[in-house]
């Protein structure tokens, strides 16, 4: 095959792994005969992680390396990658080698059916039982409250051509959720299953705070969701004002003879209160979406390139 491929490859502090990633992927790439380029993306990592791929970097101008300035997150660092990486086809992954390099023929064999995406689609999650919870739980929250068609078992790895590439980078909002935009950019798609292996070493960095995180950003860039539930439970509590006042009225005229006590009152003002600043922080929370995205401020910041022309 002529065509180049482009491995981006986010990395944060993943000096556990890195070596034996780029050992795999090396000697996968070689059996397969391709042209390529690994285009690593260094998240701010503070341990050896960037001097390692600098070290294998010398003795292959096939890997590449994009340092940022400081630590952006990985939605931005995989647009850096993307923005810099030349291939006809690219192909994102992890590390970590969850996603395995034995893969990859797999994967330009599907999309050379014609396809502009190829996502993959894990057979099994390989990790605790614990993560996979919290997986369960992240991917729960955003395909109800976002409506977004994503395939069951999304895994990290998936190819995709120049074109879609192309597109994928006219999109420059700030507020990123890379899952969402690859759907949004639409063009044709497929999926092919893999089989997950374990991590290789180390803890993963994106926590479940982080996907919950990520999950309630993508919720807010997707949907009006929020926005139409204030609206709604807004005038469901204003029924319920105005019953309880009328029911008030009718026992006070024809059944009971009572006096309205304070407490009833203040409880009544704390609610309402508390109501009326959950929906306001709703409102805030999409205005300062648009604030951020009105400062047209560069998605990324780059220290350094290594092995780029």
């Amino acid at each position: 095959m002529n065509k180049k491929i482009s491995f981006v490859v986010p990395v944060y502090f993943e000096e556990d792994v890195i070596s034996r990633f780029i050992f795999e992927m090396t000697e996968e790439l070689k059996l397969l005969n391709i042209n390529y380029e690994i285009v690593f993306i260094d998240d701010g990592s503070e341990d050896e992680t960037i001097q390692i791929i600098k070290d294998y970097a010398t003795k292959n101008t096939n890997l590449k390396l994009i340092e940022l300035s400081y630590n952006h997150g990985k939605q931005a660092a995989l647009t850096a990658g993307i923005t810099h990486a030349t291939g006809d086809y690219l192909i994102y992954m992890d590390p970590d080698l969850q996603d395995p390099p034995k893969e990859i023929g797999r994967f330009i064999t599907e999309i050379e059916k014609g396809y502009d995406l190829v996502f993959g689609v894990r057979k099994e999650k390989k990790d605790t039982f614990l993560n996979r919870m919290f997986s369960k739980i992240f991917w729960g929250v955003l395909i109800q409250f976002t409506g977004l068609n994503l395939p069951k078992g999304l895994a990290v790895m998936r190819i995709f051509n120049r074109k879609f590439a192309d597109k994928f980078l006219e999109y420059q909002e700030q507020n990123r959720f890379i899952e969402g935009i690859f759907v949004h950019v639409g063009m044709k798609q497929s999926t092919i299953t893999i089989e997950q292996r374990e991590r290789y070493a180390g803890t993963s960095k994106f926590n479940f705070g982080k996907k919950m995180e990520l999950a309630f950003n993508a919720i807010f860039d997707f949907s009006e969701l929020p926005l139409k539930l204030a609206v709604k439970l807004g005038a469901v509590f204003i029924i319920i004002g105005i019953l309880t006042l009328l029911s008030i009225v009718f026992l006070k005229i024809y059944l009971v003879d009572f006096q309205s006590g304070w407490p009833s009152i203040i409880g009544a003002l704390i609610i309402a209160t508390g109501v009326q600043l959950f929906f306001m922080g709703i409102a805030a929370l999409y205005i300062g979406k648009i604030y951020k995205e009105s400062k047209g401020r560069p998605l990324f910041s780059i220290r350094e390139l290594t092995n780029f022309d």
